[in-house]
């Protein structure tokens, strides 16, 4: 066993945990776990698997999800609402789009809360741009900073009314890239100033939020070679520049954007500045992988996974009901703010 939690985020295979996957997070204590739609059915069955993730590792360890709403949601009918996606209802909303993301997130908030899950990666604080790769754009909040900004705010601030902790994703900014970080590395050309000004501005504005999740994306005018997440320069930036002081995490490790097999992406990752490798598929031989590169968390990195638990909040009392109806009510023009 480490001498406290290790620097990754693990996922598991299915609904229930296995026997081996058990002993191993016994062993390799990862610091917190994420879970996908192949790990969730019933209410019921995702509040055993949420206890018993924490069980193996003997302590109240994050659980995360990637509940955006829209194409990236992985609770939903019939036990969970559907959700638009999220660019879709901010320019329904238009002028209300901050309150609607509001209304939106602590109704996920509440769904999340129910089943022991107390971290969302979300907000999304990338732009949506003309080029911008269908696999991110219509996740988007919007086409210009200022509107990100009020409606990443308002979707972190509710998530944290809801007792969670939100991530911010993906920074410094992935709205320019125009192909798929899952399959090929984006490969972004624009200059320095033109990024500062716009992709980078929400992340800077949102840069005291707790948590955040970087871009597996190259940034010529910083870095011709290495992307955001393996990156020294990048990452220098984000901390300096941008001043993000929270607890950094990779996308995940896995995704083909990323050169080199596993060890080696985990090595750099961690060589550059992340404070926590992200491991998504559940693939134990993978997951032994990363936990033999990833030791216990050490330095910064273990007073800003602290300063992130820390930063829960108590639950603020809701009507969920009259938050339904308000946001539908909103999206249909029946109200205006």
């Amino acid at each position: 066993m480490t001498d406290g939690p290790r620097a990754l985020i693990l996922g598991c295979q299915g609904p229930r945990l296995t026997p081996d996957e058990r002993s191993f997070f016994a062993e390799a204590q990862p610091w917190g776990f994420i879970l996908f739609a192949r790990n969730c059915a019933p209410p019921g069955q995702v509040r055993r698997l949420t206890g018993a993730l924490r069980d193996a590792v003997g302590r109240d360890a994050p659980v995360m999800i990637d509940q955006e709403g829209g194409r990236v949601q992985r609770i939903g009918p019939p036990h969970w609402r559907q959700y638009l996606p999220p660019l879709d209802q901010c320019r329904a909303a238009g002028p209300d789009a901050p309150r609607a993301m509001n209304l939106r997130f602590r109704q996920i908030a509440a769904e999340l809360a129910d089943l022991g899950i107390d971290v969302n990666c979300a907000p999304m604080a990338d732009i949506a741009e003309p080029e911008t790769h269908p696999f991110l754009r219509n996740r988007c909040y919007g086409s210009e900073p200022a509107g990100v900004i009020a409606c990443a705010r308002a979707a972190a601030d509710a998530l944290f009314d809801g007792g969670l902790l939100p991530v911010m994703k993906h920074i410094p900014g992935h709205g320019r890239a125009h192909v798929d970080s899952h399959t090929t590395v984006p490969v972004v050309a624009d200059d320095a100033a033109a990024l500062r000004a716009r992709d980078f501005a929400p992340f800077a504005a949102l840069a005291d939020l707790p948590m955040a999740m970087t871009a597996h994306v190259v940034y010529s005018a910083f870095d011709r070679n290495a992307p955001a997440t393996t990156s020294t320069a990048m990452i220098r930036l984000i901390r300096e520049e941008l001043g993000f002081g929270g607890l950094l995490m990779t996308d995940d490790i896995s995704m083909d954007a990323l050169a080199g097999d596993l060890a080696a992406r985990c090595r750099a990752a961690l060589a550059a500045g992340c404070d926590m490798v992200l491991h998504c598929n559940g693939e134990l031989g993978e997951m032994q992988i990363a936990a033999g590169i990833a030791c216990a968390l050490t330095g910064n990195s273990v007073n800003r996974a602290a300063a992130a638990l820390a930063a829960r909040r108590p639950v603020r009392s809701i009507d969920i009901a009259a938050a339904e109806a308000e946001l539908e009510a909103l999206l249909h023009g029946k109200v205006h703010g």
